[in-house]
């Protein structure tokens, strides 16, 4: 399975707790809690005595492995109880998980670290618990060394929480599995049959046009990327009701390039099997709306994951043609590997005029000038609505998953005007290359309504790991912020 999907809330006492390891933590006051003075006592002081030798200092990301006769015990600092949040819990909670799956330990307790904030803190601890879990291993038959952890339990949580963080994390990890299987395996038809089981979770309506259905629709610029692809590409719509009939739905769209050679302005060879990411737009618009089919938000949500392959087959669009998108505008194809604001303008375009969203969010792995920009560590985002881009702001703080404002002055726009077309998909070289992708992206956003783009090129994959993420590939980054934001 590759990481664990559920955490349980257990009534017990330390005591009674049967697990091969139990985490406790300790601030930087060196105060045991109530469960830590019990574990110390389990192990006949061995905490306390750490403590007055100075070998435990309650120090932010410090763990101390201890030995019982049944189960050991992970002393976890916790740094400064006043800065103790949500952020910091989710971090401890991955800890615990990375530290069982090093030491192979089938079974996992732990407190509920500095619980307080009783709610607050059980989704959080729950959300790393999980995250914290997740491996990807699907093809490593080889090594014996693998290991997973098989269950973790919090004592004294709230139990509706922790069920929460469960689904929340777990649809991440879920993202992350479609993110990191290769183009050859997480094609546009399996992300459609993924959305099929989705739906069929959920209770959504899901809608599919092919190649023919598409094209005679008049997504220009979608059926241009694909024209150079053998494997059939999807329109895929997802369709949520949990709100008011009358409601307008939030609409949520993502690229699903599951694989993007550059076309016919091919990428350097190096690096060129990461271009299977491509996709993670797409996958983690899938990795909402598998929480949203447990969660089930009081809201109305569509989904659009246009997906194909960008290759150089022998119809593959070319520099220099002008493709007409959904909206009817004309756009001149500069550069065939910025395909990616291609195939979201027909999907914004399309949703905007038949699903009329109360607001819009895009995700895409669009620009390598966010990155230069932002590194591997902030996403930057866009767009046309000051109180949305404030609620995305603060939903930012709330989960930890950091976001930049870029701006989408009219200065830029201007730059992506085409002389034999409408608009053309690249902006000035080497200049405000993210920017330029937001300001076509914003041609296909229908008039009044509110809209974000988000750029996660750099977010997406490669980060530097953590005890939330693994060593390896995708983050499933944004998913806890968009749920954050459309229950808020």
């Amino acid at each position: 399975m590759g990481y664990l999907k559920s955490v349980k809330n257990s009534t017990s006492t330390f005591s009674k707790t049967q697990t091969d390891l139990f985490a406790v933590g300790v601030f930087e006051d060196l105060k045991l809690s109530v469960i830590g003075k019990e574990a110390d006592k389990y192990l006949d002081g061995q905490i306390s005595a750490a403590i007055k030798n100075g070998d435990i200092k309650g120090k932010s990301s410090e763990t101390s492995l201890l030995y019982g006769k049944k189960k050991k015990i992970l002393v976890i600092g916790l740094g400064d109880k006043k800065k103790f949040d949500e952020k910091a819990i989710r971090l401890v909670g991955g800890t615990v998980l990375k530290t069982a799956i090093s030491k192979k330990l089938k079974t996992v307790g732990m407190e509920l670290f500095g619980g307080e904030k009783a709610a607050s803190f059980s989704q959080a601890l729950a959300e790393g618990i999980v995250l914290g879990s997740y491996q990807f291993i699907t093809y490593k038959t080889q090594d014996k060394e693998l290991f997973e952890v098989g269950s973790a339990l919090v004592l004294n949580a709230d139990t509706k929480a922790i069920q929460k963080g469960s689904i929340i994390a777990s649809s991440v990890c879920f993202a992350r599995d479609v993110q990191n299987h290769p183009g050859n395996v997480t094609t546009p038809t399996k992300l459609a049959k993924l959305a099929k089981e989705i739906a069929s979770e959920g209770g959504m309506k899901l809608t599919v046009f092919d190649r023919e259905k598409f094209t005679k629709m008049g997504m220009g610029a979608f059926a241009g990327v694909a024209l150079g692809t053998g494997e059939p590409p999807k329109f895929i719509l997802l369709e949520y009701k949990g709100g008011k009939s009358n409601e307008k739905p939030i609409a949520l769209v993502g690229k699903g390039l599951t694989f993007d050679s550059g076309g016919i302005s091919i990428k350097p060879s190096a690096g060129m099997d990461e271009m299977k990411f491509d996709m993670c737009g797409g996958g983690l618009v899938l990795g909402v709306m598998k929480a949203v089919a447990q969660l089930k938000p009081k809201v109305n949500i569509v989904a659009a994951v246009p997906s194909t392959e960008n290759l150089c087959g022998e119809k593959a669009y070319k520099p220099g043609d002008i493709l007409t998108a959904y909206n009817g505008k004309t756009i001149e194809v500069l550069n065939t590997d910025a395909e990616g604001r291609l195939i979201l303008a027909d999907a914004l375009a399309y949703v905007s005029k038949h699903h009329k969203p109360q607001y819009m969010l895009d995700f895409a792995t669009l620009t390598g000038a966010v990155v230069i920009a932002l590194g591997h560590i902030t996403t930057g985002i866009m767009g046309t609505d000051e109180k949305l881009i404030e609620r995305v702001k603060n939903s930012s703080k709330n989960t930890g998953e950091k976001v930049w404002e870029f701006p989408l002055w009219d200065e830029y726009c201007e730059q992506i005007k085409s002389e034999i077309a409408d608009i053309k998909n690249v902006g000035a070289a080497r200049e405000a290359g993210s920017i330029a992708a937001g300001a076509f992206l914003k041609e296909f956003v229908g008039e009044g309504i509110p809209w974000v783009h988000f750029d996660i090129a750099g977010t997406a994959y490669k980060n530097k790991e953590s005890s939330l993420t693994y060593k390896k590939g995708a983050s499933g980054v944004m998913i806890r912020l968009v749920l954050d934001l459309i229950q808020g």
